[in-house]
């Protein structure tokens, strides 16, 4: 068995119009770095494997915007120094591309874009191809909009350095493709004190102290909103309050307005719910609260919207 080398871990961002041939890609790049350092430990993320489907996922800019933290909470969660990391999407805004290149910093392992720069005119051929033989596919209006808005990688980003260039309809895509075989060595090189071509992504204070932060918030969160649901129940059990169909939390936190007895299964539901909306919403605003008082204060609005008055 070969060994695993820590030193060839990574996040590879691969993006392009849509029908572009991107998970061709990533397919073949996956095959390619199996065969170059075998026992590599690689996963796909993808729209599929996260049971999404394409149309539906780009309908509108809201879903649209709620797939991209999904994808993002996905591979910050898979994200290490034990596993090479492949998103295989669109991956179509620069804003976006940054928050991953961030994702790999505060990892520290090496990061790479790899562009398939397909015409759109071959993009929305081979797309009516799909459509004609029933394959997953957009929607004219959907793919339409989404080239449109395609944000083109440039190499003298950051977020988009190293730039792996494949040209699909120009000169296809197999796994002994030179670029291909470029991102490999780039992905497997051992790199030591003097190796200047290759870069390994170092965290900064910044991003250790955010991902620290954020954790502390989520505990904080799940601890707090456990705390309303078992006041909830309690209060329910007791018939406290109920007369008014009003639960109080305590002095200086807003009280829970009921018109109905509601049950623990339905109480866990939109628990889960409002934790989910919650780091959604952290993806492009705040982060979730801290302290343990916010954190309830924004479950019993929550509450209120979705059970109360």
């Amino acid at each position: 068995m070969c060994q695993v080398y820590s030193f060839s871990m990574a996040l590879v961002v691969i993006c392009g119009q849509p029908c572009s041939g991107k998970s061709a890609a990533a397919a073949f790049l996956v095959a390619a770095l199996c065969s170059s350092t075998p026992d590599l430990t690689i996963r796909i993320i993808d729209e599929s494997s996260l049971h999404l489907g394409r149309n539906d996922s780009y309908k509108d800019m809201v879903v649209e915007k709620n797939l991209r933290g999904v994808l993002r909470s996905e591979v910050d969660r898979s994200v290490s120094r034990d596993s090479i990391i492949i998103v295989d999407s669109l991956n179509n805004i620069k804003g976006y591309r940054y928050e991953l290149w961030c994702l790999a910093r505060a990892s520290g392992i090496r990061y790479c874009v790899l562009f398939c720069d397909t015409e759109v005119d071959h993009c929305k051929e081979w797309n009516s191809k799909r459509q004609e033989k029933g394959e997953p596919s957009y929607d004219n209006n959907i793919f339409e909009d989404l080239a449109r808005r395609f944000e083109k990688p440039v190499r003298r980003n950051r977020w988009d350095s190293p730039l792996f260039e494949l040209f699909p309809s120009r000169d296809g895509i197999v796994e002994s493709s030179p670029v291909i075989a470029e991102a490999v060595s780039y992905l497997t090189k051992k790199v030591d004190s003097k190796t200047r071509d290759v870069k390994v992504l170092q965290p900064t204070i910044a991003t250790q102290t955010a991902r620290t932060t954020e954790a502390n918030s989520l505990y904080e969160m799940d601890k707090a909103t456990q705390e309303v649901v078992s006041a909830i129940v309690e209060a329910q059990s007791c018939g406290i309050g109920l007369a008014m169909n009003k639960i109080s939390l305590g002095p200086d936190l807003p009280t829970i307005d009921l018109q109905r007895s509601i049950g623990l299964p339905e109480l866990r539901s939109l628990r889960r719910t409002f934790i989910k909306l919650a780091g959604q919403y952290s993806l492009s605003g705040p982060p979730p609260p801290t302290d343990a008082d916010s954190a309830k204060r924004m479950f019993v609005d929550y509450l209120n919207r979705e059970i109360g008055a």
